[in-house]
């Protein structure tokens, strides 16, 4: 059974009981993917899986037959940063750096849901175009936990990402 990672073809783990974290950080060896709480409720492990955001540690790899999984090793390197992870260095969005991963993996992905219109409990109206203000960001990046408390750096440095895709 094939899966994508990173744009490259892998086979899945024999053992059904794999999780989808597990797999990038044993198998793969792709250990910039953090396990955080292991229970869902930090968002350390937040990877994309068909450009939607999830938590690794909640899903089993099985599951996941077919389907392009990106990591944080996939939007960008310390050599080539994405514009997000660029950001992050130029606003201190990141003390002890931990969370890191998981916040650049799920804002990739919000501000992608921006784009495309979707709204958030946060969001002024259902339908139209949505302005990605501090509260939007905040309330989209709940998921994801930094002890550290880096959040207003983290909401700048996706604001000024976004200020700059526009």
């Amino acid at each position: 059974m094939p899966i994508t990672v990173n744009d490259r073809t892998h086979d899945l783990p024999d053992d059904p009981r794999v999780s989808l974290l597990d797999f990038l950080r044993g198998h793969l060896g792709l250990t910039g993917t953090k396990k955080g709480c292991d229970h869902g409720q930090c968002g350390a492990c937040t990877v994309l899986v068909n450009g939607m955001r999830i938590n690794s540690c909640l899903s089993l790899a099985a599951l996941h037959d077919g389907d392009a999984v990106t990591t944080i090793e996939g939007i960008g390197t310390p050599e080539d940063p994405s514009a997000l992870q660029q950001a992050f260095v130029e606003h201190d969005g990141f003390q002890c750096g931990y969370c890191t991963p998981g916040q650049i993996c799920s804002a990739t992905a919000m501000m992608d849901e921006i784009a495309n219109g979707w709204p958030s409990d946060a969001s002024a109206e259902l339908t139209g175009e949505i302005k990605p203000t501090p509260e939007e960001i905040r309330e989209r990046m709940s998921g994801n936990l930094c002890r550290c408390g880096a959040y207003s750096n983290i909401v700048q440095a996706i604001l000024a990402t976004q200020e700059a895709q526009s």
